[in-house]
């Protein structure tokens, strides 16, 4: 009889270990348990720890509490202005109703992506690129309220969305950057044009001080001497005053002749300043007489004679005829006559010339 009771209480605590092993559930410090019982929601969430279930009869799910990032997939969408972008964003989230979140929708994660993408293709088109570049905050919140409303009524709490990067056509960046380019230029005549009329109020200011002490112009010039000499420089450039210059030139205006008498011509002398008139000058320029200048003494040379050279004769050129002797007078080769051998000079027309040694 005791075997009998001894082996009934083993069966029992094996029986009792064995249900305990089956009904026996960890529920994780982040997770939340929701027991099912022949289908239907049992109780609330099972906090943390260990709990036990109706083998055979309950079901444990449990949902993950800690907050989820989940990236939303580029959207391609046209602004309000026109223009063709590309954007991508991340939203965090996280459950707050375990329960609602199991049984309201059938899987939240994939619920909460369709709508982040849906409220990010929507945010695109309401909005501007400059919006979309410049005033991503303001966007930001907008998304995130259009996902936060529906996501309510899943258990689902959106923390924050953030837009991760707007990808622009190649098109689009050259004219941004020509833009931009643009602009930083215009900043840049305008800083300049200040800066120079600063400056010239300022060498306003200088020049009436100096205009005042003619000195100081002096000093200043020397002070700039000293500045550009320092530099060990081998040209010194020395400031001339145009003053000076003009100057100068008024005296040559002044000294310039004026037109030429013409050669002969005497000036005619004026009247007489009378010695008695208060006006009549101490002396009196006596009057000249205008005419070429004399010319110059030409300078003795001496005399060189050269000797006479015969020319060298060019090739296939027709030898010049002998002189004749001295005494002797050239033919006249308009007439034919030659030269008379009696020493008369001349040959009467029609007769031949004869030459010393012919028979009369």
């Amino acid at each position: 009889m005791l075997e009998e009771l001894l082996a009934a209480g083993a069966g029992l605590v094996t029986a009792g270990a064995l249900y305990t092993a089956a009904a026996a559930r960890v529920v994780k410090q982040y997770e939340r348990g929701i027991v099912f019982r022949l289908g239907r929601l049992s109780g609330g969430a099972r906090s943390p720890g260990f709990t036990m279930v109706v083998p055979g009869f309950d079901r444990l799910r449990k949902v993950n509490m800690q907050i989820v990032t989940m990236p939303v997939p580029a959207q391609e969408g046209i602004t309000r202005d026109n223009v063709t972008v590309r954007v991508d964003a991340v939203v965090y989230f996280r459950v707050v109703d375990a329960a609602n979140a199991i049984v309201q929708v059938e899987d939240y994660r994939f619920a909460v992506s369709q709508m982040a993408q849906t409220s990010l293709r929507s945010i695109i088109g309401k909005s501007d690129l400059d919006d979309l570049l410049s005033d991503r905050e303001k966007l930001n919140q907008g998304l995130e309220l259009m996902i936060d409303s529906p996501a309510v009524g899943w258990g689902v709490q959106i923390d924050r969305v953030e837009i991760k990067d707007v990808s622009l056509p190649d098109t689009m960046k050259r004219s941004m950057a020509r833009q931009a380019e643009a602009d930083r230029e215009r900043r840049a005549r305008v800083i300049n044009a200040d800066a120079e009329l600063q400056a010239s109020k300022k060498l306003a200011e200088a020049a009436s001080v100096m205009s005042q002490q003619p000195a100081a112009l002096q000093l200043r010039l020397l002070q700039t001497v000293v500045a550009v000499a320092a530099e060990k420089n081998s040209t010194l450039v020395l400031p001339f005053p145009v003053e000076l210059l003009r100057f100068l030139e008024r005296a040559q205006q002044n000294n310039t002749p004026g037109p030429e008498a013409p050669a002969g011509a005497t000036a005619s002398p004026g009247p007489a300043p009378d010695a008695s008139s208060p006006d009549a000058p101490d002396t009196v320029t006596p009057t000249t007489t205008e005419g070429p200048p004399p010319p110059f003494p030409e300078a003795a040379l001496p005399d060189v004679s050269l000797p006479d050279m015969p020319l060298p004769e060019a090739p296939g050129a027709i030898p010049a005829p002998p002189e004749p002797p001295a005494g002797t007078a050239a033919p006249d080769a308009g007439t034919g006559g030659g030269t008379d051998p009696a020493g008369s000079g001349r040959v009467p027309p029609g007769t031949a010339p004869r030459h010393p040694g012919d028979t009369p």
